[in-house]
């Protein structure tokens, strides 16, 4: 199985309120460069922070990193507009961060975008795809898009109340800076994504099409962001076999919401239940309490997790939790996390736990592969980009 994961920025996460990505507008940048570092090495390497919640809830890149760390998947990152660096390999589709859908352009490259991305969803040599996504803001340009196609679904938040009212306000913003009404993109998903969205929808819903065009499985990784990329897809005249794969924590905020729009977009749905209410640990806790509840592949990774083999996730997301500075007892505020809210980048967190090669090296998971290519810290050491 191979994962995908589309990452990228729109300066709509910047608006007051819509997402838990980042407290601040600097911080909230870097989550998306971040994100695909604990996932690709176990913890940030050149990204000067982790996302955390003050609470205490960690990026679901951990939850993402720790299915790795147990069952294993291929692993390919793709450029869909990231404003920060990352020292994870990445493939480079030439697509630039989004602006403000308040502006009257919010993807000034969406046709192009989609075509690039579709050519490169025809190139790929596997049977199976599983694309996830990782952008702040992402669900309140997912329901622009839905918004301007004409398509009724709400969206879900990475905050523990979703502030629903709020994105509504902003699409309607963004709707009359484009002189549009709510429907009158349906039949043309590029224009909705021009106006309203962010370039990782069109990056997505070009792999997703030019993929299926080749006869590839295609599993959308996420929850209401999917959803939207759904709706490009059907919109967009593509009518081949798709699904759907998130968690029991989006499920359980949008209900009946949910099934109705994979029936709408006719895609399989499936549900996974990662279990964090049998742990007493801080950021199973928050996960629980309704923090994040999706992004960075997680829906679709915890799919992959064989029956009887959860508690070997949770064992694993516990140790990830550690190296990236998360205290382990619920209801306690974390240390040593910056003004805004995340931790410093945690090199020397890892070291006091061993590395996540050493680490997997002594479980007998994955120890050849990293062993083969080096430890992270290693590589960027010997190319001396870790410096000071």
């Amino acid at each position: 199985m191979r994962v995908l994961l589309p990452a990228g920025t729109t300066e709509t996460a910047l608006i007051d309120g819509i997402s838990a990505a980042g407290a601040t507008p600097e911080l909230m940048a870097h989550t998306p460069s971040a994100d695909v570092e604990i996932l690709e090495y176990g913890e940030p390497i050149a990204s000067p922070v982790t996302p955390v919640s003050p609470s205490g809830c960690p990026t679901p890149a951990a939850v993402t990193r720790a299915v790795w760390e147990v069952v294993g998947f291929n692993l390919t990152v793709i450029d869909a507009g990231l404003a920060r660096p990352t020292a994870a390999p990445t493939v480079d589709l030439d697509v630039r961060p989004g602006n403000d859908v308040r502006e009257p352009i919010a993807v000034p490259d969406a046709d192009a975008t989609f075509d690039r991305a579709y050519d490169y969803g025809t190139s790929l040599p596997d049977d199976e795809l599983l694309i996830g996504e990782t952008v702040p803001g992402g669900t309140t340009t997912a329901l622009g898009v839905l918004t301007a196609l004409g398509e009724p679904t709400g969206v879900s938040s990475s905050l523990p109340e979703n502030p629903i009212e709020r994105k509504r306000r902003v699409v309607d913003e963004a709707l009359t800076a484009s002189d549009l009404e709510a429907g009158d993109c349906e039949g043309a998903p590029l224009e909705a994504v021009g106006v309203v969205g962010d370039p990782v929808q069109p990056t997505v819903a070009g792999i997703t099409a030019g993929a299926l065009e080749a006869g590839i499985d295609v599993t959308l990784a996420g929850g209401t962001q999917m959803i939207a990329v759904a709706a490009l897809v059907r919109h967009a005249g593509i009518d081949a076999a798709l699904s759907i794969a998130t968690t029991s924590f989006v499920a359980a905020e949008q209900g009946d919401r949910l099934w109705d729009a994979c029936e709408r977009f006719d895609c399989d749905l499936t549900v996974t239940d990662p279990g964090f209410d049998e742990r007493d640990h801080v950021a199973m806790e928050r996960y629980c309490a309704g923090e994040a509840k999706e992004g960075v592949a997680m829906g679709g990774a915890l799919s992959l997790v064989p029956e009887g083999r959860m508690s070997d996730v949770r064992d694993r997301l516990e140790m990830i939790c550690v190296r990236l500075g998360i205290d382990t007892e619920p209801g306690l505020e974390s240390g040593g996390r910056n003004e805004g809210g995340s931790t410093p980048s945690s090199v020397g967190m890892a070291d006091a736990e061993g590395t996540a090669a050493e680490e997997m090296d002594a479980e007998g998971t994955a120890a050849e592969e990293m062993d083969a290519e080096g430890t992270a810290a290693e590589e960027m050491d010997a190319e001396g980009d870790r410096g000071s």
